[in-house]
C-alpha cells in the first residue's frame, strides 16, 4: 500500500491536490486557480475542461514537487463545489457548454414558476432543499432547452449531467458515479428513498437516462491510470460534507463551520433527517459502511468571495491576505454594515432578488471601515444560520469548529465568537475539506483503522472565547438585521433582471 492519501480539492475559484500521511498530516500541496465567467449579471459559469485541465496538473504537480509516483498513492480521495452543473458527451467525454456554478441566479423565474404552481413543499419534502436556484435540477433543465439540440440528445442518450465529482470521476475513469452527499444537492434525489426521484424528474423535466449510479462516500468506486499507475478512487463527498467529516463532526450536535468562497454551517443530525422550519437544508452528510448521517445546513453566498470583491473589484487590498491588517486599522467598522448580496441571499432568507447594499456611509468612512464591515458581514451571517440551527434543533453549541481559508482570520474569527457567544475552535489542520476526502478514502481501504482512530487525529490550533457582553451583541445583530431588510427584494423592485 502507498505511504499517502491524495485529495482532489476542487472548488469554486480553484483546483488543490494535497497529501496526507498515516497521522492526517499534510505532506504536500499545490493549487492552481481557474477563470470566472460572468456573462450576465446574476451569472456565474466555468469551463469545465479548465477544472478537470487544473485539477490533473495539481495532482502531477504535488507528486513531482514530493518526489513521488502514483505508486507511493494508497487511494483518491474526491471533494468538490457542489451543485455546479456539467453536461457532457458520454462518447466525448468533452461538456456541450460552461459548467453552471452554484451561485448562479438565472433560474430564478424557474423556481418562481415551481413555486406559483404549489410544488415547493412536496420539493422540500422529498429533497430536504428550499426551491431555489441554488440547486443543480434547475441548471440542467436550463442547459437543456437553450443549448441548442441538448434536450433531444439527452433523450437519446447521448449526453451525461453530473456535479463536478462526477466530471471528474469520468475523466478520471470513464465511469458515471456521484455519492449520496453530492445527489442531496440537485433536489432530483429523494433524501428517505435514498434515490433518484421520478416525480421529481418529471416536474422538473430532466431525462432519467443523464444521471450517474449513487456509491457510498466511503468505498472503491473506480481506477485511475492517467497519473502513471492504476490508484482506487475510494472517497467522494461535496465539499462542506467532506470539511464536516474531516472536523470529526462524526456525532449528532456536533457543528462546524467552513469559511471559503461561501460560508456552510453543517450539524451532525445522525440517523434523523430534521426537516428545517427555519429556512435551512436538510441534506446528506456521507455514506459510510451502510449507515448514512444526515445535517441541517445553512448556506452563505458571500464569504470569502466578498474578500475578492474587494481586491479584484474595488482594488483596495491587492491580494486576500491583507485585509486582516488593513480591517485592524481602525478599532471598529464606524457604524457601517455591508450586506453582501452579491447573487441574492442564501439562508435563512432565500431572497434571489436581494443585492449588495453598504449602510451608515459618512464622510469618514474609509477602505478600513469597509475592509472591517466586510469582514464582520461573514460572521453576522454565519450568526444568522446558527440562530436559524438551534431553533430547528433544540440544540445549544457548546462550541463552533471552524475550518477553512478565512477561519485563519483571527480578528474575524474572534468577532464570529463574540457574535456567537460561544468558544470558536479551530483546529490545527484547516485544510479540512481535504482532509475529509482522504479520511473517506482511507477508510475505504484500511489505511486507517475507524472512525475513533481519525478522531484522535483532530488537534486544537487556538480557541477563540467570546468577550462581547450581551447587550453590545444584540445590539449589532439588531443593526445588521435592519441592513438586510433593506436589502431585500432590490431587484424586484426597480424591475431589473
Amino acid at each position: 500500500m502507498g505511504k499517502f492519501i491524495l485529495a482532489l480539492d476542487q472548488g469554486t475559484t480553484s483546483s488543490r491536490a494535497i497529501l496526507f500521511d498515516r497521522d492526517g498530516a499534510i505532506a504536500g500541496i499545490a493549487q492552481q486557480e481557474f477563470a470566472q465567467h460572468f456573462p450576465h449579471p446574476g451569472w456565474v459559469e466555468h469551463d469545465a475542461d479548465e477544472i478537470w485541465q487544473s485539477q490533473l496538473a495539481v495532482a502531477r504537480q504535488v507528486l513531482q514537487e514530493k518526489g513521488l509516483t502514483a505508486k507511493d498513492v494508497a487511494a483518491i480521495g474526491i471533494t468538490n463545489q457542489r451543485e455546479t452543473t456539467v453536461l457532457w458527451d458520454r462518447k466525448t467525454g468533452e461538456p456541450i457548454a460552461h459548467a453552471i456554478v452554484w451561485q448562479d441566479r438565472r433560474t430564478a423565474s424557474i423556481c418562481d414558476t415551481l413555486r406559483d404552481a404549489g410544488k415547493a413543499d412536496v420539493i422540500q419534502q422529498k429533497t430536504g432543499l428550499v426551491l431555489d436556484a441554488y440547486f443543480s435540477c434547475t441548471k440542467v433543465q436550463w442547459l437543456l432547452d437553450n443549448v441548442k439540440g441538448a434536450r433531444g440528445r439527452a433523450e437519446r442518450g447521448e449526453l451525461a449531467f453530473g456535479t463536478i465529482d462526477s466530471w471528474l470521476v469520468f475523466k478520471l475513469s470513464k465511469r458515471h458515479v456521484t455519492d449520496p452527499s453530492n445527489a442531496s444537492r440537485t433536489m432530483l434525489f429523494n433524501i428517505h428513498t435514498q434515490q433518484w426521484d421520478d416525480e421529481l424528474l418529471a416536474l422538473l423535466n430532466v431525462p432519467a437516462s443523464l444521471l450517474p449510479e449513487v456509491v457510498p462516500s466511503s468505498g472503491v468506486v473506480a481506477e485511475t491510470d492517467v497519473l502513471g499507475a492504476s490508484i482506487p478512487i475510494a472517497g467522494i463527498a461535496g465539499d462542506q460534507q467532506a470539511a464536516t467529516f474531516g472536523q470529526a463532526c462524526h456525532a449528532p450536535g456536533m457543528a462546524k463551520n467552513t469559511y471559503g468562497t461561501g460560508c456552510f454551517l453543517l450539524m451532525n443530525t445522525g440517523a434523523q433527517a430534521i426537516a428545517s422550519r427555519n429556512n435551512l437544508l436538510t441534506t446528506v452528510g456521507w455514506n459510510v459502511g451502510g449507515k448514512t448521517d444526515h445535517m441541517l445546513e445553512g448556506s452563505v453566498f458571500m464569504g470569502g468571495a466578498t474578500v475578492q470583491w474587494l481586491r479584484d473589484g474595488l482594488g483596495i487590498i491587492r491580494s486576500s491576505d491583507e485585509i486582516e491588517a488593513l480591517a485592524a486599522s481602525v478599532p471598529d467598522s464606524g457604524g457601517l454594515y455591508l450586506v453582501p448580496a452579491f447573487t441574492g441571499l442564501g439562508a435563512p432568507h432565500w431572497d434571489a432578488y436581494a443585492r449588495g447594499t453598504m449602510h451608515g456611509l459618512t464622510r469618514g468612512s474609509t477602505k478600513a471601515h469597509i475592509a472591517r464591515a466586510a469582514l464582520e458581514s461573514i460572521a453576522f451571517q454565519s450568526a444568522e444560520l446558527l440562530a436559524a440551527m438551534h431553533a430547528d434543533s433544540g440544540v445549544s453549541l457548546q462550541q463552533l469548529r471552524v475550518d477553512g481559508g478565512g477561519s485563519r482570520n483571527n480578528l474575524m474569527m474572534q468577532f464570529q465568537a463574540d457574535l456567537l457567544g460561544v468558544p470558536v475552535v479551530r483546529p490545527k489542520i484547516t485544510e479540512t475539506t481535504a482532509l475529509g476526502a482522504a479520511y473517506l478514502a482511507g477508510l475505504a481501504i484500511g489505511f486507517w483503522r475507524d472512525a475513533d482512530a481519525l478522531r484522535s487525529q483532530w488537534q486544537v490550533d487556538r480557541t477563540f472565547e467570546p468577550c462581547m457582553s450581551a447587550d453590545e451583541r444584540e445590539a449589532r445583530l439588531s443593526l445588521w438585521r435592519k441592513a438586510v431588510e433593506r436589502s431585500t427584494g432590490w431587484v424586484e423592485r426597480v424591475g431589473v433582471e
